[in-house]
Formats: C-alpha cells, structure tokens, sequence
C-alpha cells in the first residue's frame, strides 16, 4: 500500500493519496484544484489515478475531483447522505459515483469504507482505510473536517455562510452522535484530518497534521463531554465569523468548479500610474496593491487596496472580493504566478491583470497615509481631535477594546453603508490585533475619503505599553 500526504499552507488545507502498488492504482481524497502535483506523484509511482473522493461540499476551497477527472478519467466519488438537506448537484455528464453509509471502494488489494459522519455538514463522509496486506484490521481514517487534531469541524456554517435557519444547531447534535459512535473505534487508529491550524473549519485546530482515536479521546476537547447539551453549548460558543468567499465555495463544489483550461488567463500589463488609477476607480475592477505595508503607506494608486501577499493573502481576497468584478493584482513579477493560483484555489477566476510594482514606484504623484502610534493614538482621541475605529472580529472586540472606539469587523467595511460608517468630520485612526488588518482598513477607508491614520502595533501594542482597555 502507498499512502502520501499533501498540505496546502496558504488554505491549512490536506489531502491524501492512496494506492495500491501491486496494481498500480491511486485515488486522491480531497484533492485541491491545483491536481498537477497528484500527477507528478503518480507518474513517479507508477499510478494510473481511479478515483477522486470528497468528504463533503467543502467551504474554504475549491474541490479538484472534477478537475482530476477532467484529467485523468477517475471517477468523483461523493456522499449522498444528507441529500434531503441539500447535497451535490453535480452534472450527470461528469464520471460520478454517489456512496453511502458502509459502502466500499476497492483501490486494487487496498479498500476504504464509507463512514457517514455527518455534523460538520449533513452530508459529510469519512473513509476507512484498510490494507489488503492485513484486512482484519483497518489502519485509519480520513476524517475530512469531521474530526481534526484537538477540534472538530464546526456545525455554523450552513446557517452563517448560506443561510439555513437553525442549521448550527442541528450539526452540533449530529456532530455529538457522530463523535460517540466515533469513539467506539480502537485506540490505535490512525486520524488523517483535512485541515491544520489556520483553518476557518473550526476554532482551535492543532498544527500537529496527525493523531490516533485515542489521543483524540484523552485530549480533544470536543470528546469530553458527555452529554448532548454540554456538548452543543460548548461547539456553538466562540466559532470565530466564516470568511465572506465561505458562501461562494459551497455554491461552486456544490455543482462543480470550471476547468482551469476554460478560465481566462491574466494579461500582464504595461501601463502607466495614470491609467492605473482610472482602473481603480472603475465600480467593475478591484486594482490590489500586494506590497508591504509600509511601501504602500509611504505612496501607493488612489483606489487601490493594499492586500499584503503573502500574509494572509488568500483569506482577506477571498473576504474582499466581488466574485462578479475583474482583479488585477500589482505585485513582484515573481510572485504573479503564486498568486493567481492562490486565488483559483478559492474561486477567484475573474484575474483580469497582472501589474509590476514598478509602475508604482516610478510614479511622481503617489497617495500617502499616516501611521501613529498608540499613545499618540490616545492623546489624539481624549483631545477629541480623532475618533478610533477598532476593525477586529467580533469575539476579539467583545473580550477588550479601546474605550470609546468604534467598530466594523474589517470584511465588512467595503460593504458597510454611508450612514454606518463613522463621519468624516475628523481623522480616524483605525486598528486591529497586530497592525495588519487595519493597514488594509486604511486603504479601503482612503478610498471612501477619510483622513485615515494607521495605529501601528495594533490592540498587541496599546496593551504592551498597559494603556487602557475596556
């Protein structure tokens, strides 16, 4: 038997290729849309891949079983447990194969049965493993976004991303049901999850890519409680706010993402600073600034938004984008290719331009931003010369803030109202945990016409130097 891990860092999203040497047969289990690296490994190996297999309609990425069959001819295995919930609607025209509870899927001498363990979201499927080699015993379990190292997947997301009314609520006891037959398995077991730390799919994911049924039992603290209420309450407090894309995703692996042959590749521009600003100020374009936030504070293209890559790159794209509006991205030369592929892994395919940043740094007339520093920060404020805008989550807000600061979590500022917005009758300083996300804030807030200053160091800082917190 083969068994090879795969780890996407910019979405702490895993996959996994199973094969059977003795027959030359492989399948990929939650395969990413980037599918060249499966085919790399298999061409290594000797493997002719067969199969695709998704756990369930993921939130946070875009599915590669249909661009892995497209490729290879493998069949899409996907669950259709949970259909009466809304499940897939993938086109009959693809090589499709819907399973269920205690079905198997042979991979020569190799086999994985189905486990429908539903929660995360109603459809969601684990699979067995077991080598031929050895059949009484299984080795382990892909467990998808059922059960991660020290987590599980959260139940919210139907109800907060797509909107169905009391959803959370209902995956929290199914994910109780779940977790108790999941017990049941040897302590042995090995766990494959399909997201590490960083991941949106929970609240407390481990960095650890792997575990055992019984580590999980001693120490993940969703296998703790013992009774279906203690375990609601405590799957439903502090689930962090699903990122924007969240929706987009489940739409599109729901009927299955377009071929990355049939998207239209980006054109690499020359053109100049003028032009550029235009660009911007078009309500169909997003013109991102990739530079460091320092570079863009000292002079950047008004109407850009200044969305640092690599740092967080592909989550605030995915929470800022308009899937419907043309991105054209001003970045190093070398990094263009990482980032549009970053982007194509949650769906962003409208990358109409790629811009290097020497259109920006050999323009004459540049826009600039202050940045100031905590106390500055607060002598400013108690003056009543500024008003302080904190663009944090909610749940980090609600833990301790700046007195009398305001607050919109930054992936809603774009699409905040006018009349929500703080007025403009004087500067605002605007920060977050760290300094990077209110660097962002600053850029959308120039753009809507604020008198913006960027609080350096962030809420980090305000508390290091023991200034006060509400």
């Amino acid at each position: 038997m083969y068994l090879k891990y795969f780890y996407d860092n910019e979405l702490a999203q895993a996959s996994y290729m199973v094969g059977c040497q003795k027959t030359g047969e492989a399948v990929v289990i939650d395969p990413s849309r980037h599918v060249q690296e499966y085919l790399n490994v298999a061409e290594e190996q000797g493997f002719t891949i067969t199969g695709g297999l998704e756990t369930h309609i993921h939130a946070d990425f875009v599915s590669g079983t249909v661009e892995l069959a497209a490729r290879t001819g493998a069949v899409i295995y996907h669950s259709v447990e949970g259909a009466e919930n809304g499940g897939y609607a993938l086109s009959s025209s693809l090589n499709i194969k819907g399973v269920r509870d205690q079905d198997r899927i042979q991979i020569g001498n190799v086999w994985i049965d189905v486990l429908h363990t539903p929660g995360h979201t109603p459809e969601h499927v684990s699979y067995l493993l077991t080598d031929g080699a050895n059949p009484e015993k299984p080795i382990g379990v892909f467990t998808g976004d059922f059960v991660f190292v020290g987590d599980v997947g959260r139940p919210d997301l139907l109800e907060k991303s797509v909107g169905v009314e009391d959803s959370a609520d209902a995956g929290a006891r199914q994910m109780f049901a779940s977790i108790q037959a999941f017990k049941q398995y040897e302590d042995y077991l090995q766990i494959w999850p399909g997201h590490g730390a960083g991941s949106s799919c929970g609240k407390a994911l481990g960095a650890v890519p792997t575990s055992t049924v019984g580590y999980e039992k001693m120490f993940n603290p969703a296998f703790q409680p013992e009774h279906e209420q203690e375990f609601v309450d405590f799957l439903l407090d502090g689930q962090p706010e699903p990122p924007a894309y969240f929706a987009n995703m489940k739409e599109m692996n729901k009927y299955g993402a377009a071929l990355l042959s049939e998207v239209r590749p980006p054109v690499r521009l020359s053109i100049d600073a003028e032009e550029m600003e235009k660009l911007a100020e078009e309500s169909t374009k997003m013109v991102v600034d990739t530079r460091k936030t320092a570079a863009y504070a000292r002079g950047h293209i008004p109407g850009t938004i200044n969305i640092t890559y690599p740092e967080a790159f592909t989550e605030w794209m995915g929470w800022l984008t308009d899937y419907d509006s043309d991105v054209y991205l001003i970045g190093d030369d070398k990094d263009h290719e990482a980032m549009k592929d970053a982007l194509y892994g949650i769906g962003i395919d409208r990358i109409a331009g790629l811009i290097s940043t020497s259109v920006v740094e050999q323009a004459e007339h540049l826009r600039t931003y202050e940045n100031i520093t905590p106390k500055e920060t607060k002598e400013e404020q108690e003056a009543g010369n500024l008003r302080v805008l904190d663009v944090r989550f909610q749940d980090e807000r609600e833990r301790e803030h700046i007195p009398g600061a305001e607050h919109i979590m930054l992936g809603r500022l774009p699409s905040t109202s006018d009349q929500d917005l703080p007025p403009k009758d004087k500067p605002v300083a605007v920060h977050c945990g760290s300094g990077k996300r209110s660097a962002i804030a600053a850029s959308i807030l120039l753009n809507k016409g604020y008198d913006v200053k960027n609080m350096l160091g962030g809420m980090m800082k305000w508390k290091n130097e023991n200034l006060e917190t509400a």
